[in-house]
């Protein structure tokens, strides 16, 4: 186990309201360096707000983020050059190629050893094809939305539905891509899927949240071990409000 001093993200008591009504209720997390962590729940339980307040695309009403132990709300300049992130639907300049979307990126991050073309290929995209952005299909776009989370060589990557409009065999080469930024890279990872079989191949450990509430976090080793159907049926038990069970 590694010191919690050392953890890339830290989640106290957050709180986030909108218009009178809390969104994100009170969440406490903390994920361990060099971990994958899947972060589950059902259309509108709170992901994207709380992956929002995280790379502080939104204000916390209350409590602290600290990425890095450094407060977001303070010090997210020196904080967003070491996160890659997916949020909704990646946006990206139409009429430009991947690699100039990239090279944009670059300068905004003020990032002078990226590798573009590395970038590319580990997505599976061809660093030579110059076709503007607007001819990708759903699946390239998606595949150079990945790229370009990772092409800084942030040391936190927070993802947001990751593998949409990918076909079996881009899940398959995401999964071990993600497998490879952690184990080669030491890279920490935050993934929020509702294709729950990925996050089981994946994930160290995970999080339910619930109408903004941290419900219940389990390593999928106690998963495996002590819920024999599987991470399914805990999640449906979870978010339908049966019988929980909990594990350290």
């Amino acid at each position: 186990m590694k010191k919690q001093n050392n953890a890339p993200l830290k989640i106290s008591n957050v709180i986030k309201t909108f218009n009178g009504h809390d969104v994100i209720k009170k969440i406490n997390l903390t994920i361990e360096e060099g971990s994958i962590y899947g972060l589950l729940g059902p259309n509108g339980a709170g992901k994207t707000t709380l992956f929002k307040l995280i790379t502080g695309l939104q204000q916390v009403t209350n409590g602290k983020i600290e990425v890095f132990n450094r407060n977001i709300a303070t010090q997210k300049k020196e904080i967003l050059k070491n996160i890659g992130s997916i949020i909704e639907v990646p946006i990206f300049i139409e009429h430009l190629s991947a690699t100039e979307n990239l090279a944009i990126h670059l300068k905004y991050m003020n990032c002078s050893n990226g590798d573009i073309a590395k970038a590319l290929e580990d997505v599976g995209l061809e660093p030579t094809n110059n076709q503007p952005v607007s001819n990708y299909s759903l699946g390239m776009r998606q595949r150079l939305a990945i790229a370009r989370a990772i092409v800084h060589n942030p040391k936190l990557l927070i993802l947001d539905e990751p593998i949409n409009g990918l076909d079996p065999m881009g899940i398959r080469e995401m999964r071990q891509l993600f497998l490879d930024l952690v184990q080669h890279k030491n890279m920490t990872l935050i993934i929020s899927s509702h294709i729950l079989s990925e996050i089981e191949h994946i994930a160290d450990k995970i999080g339910i949240i619930v109408k903004g509430e941290l419900k219940t976090e389990v390593t999928m080793d106690d998963v495996r071990d002590e819920h024999p159907e599987g991470l399914e049926e805990l999640f449906l038990n979870i978010v339908t409000g049966g019988a929980l069970k909990c594990a350290n």
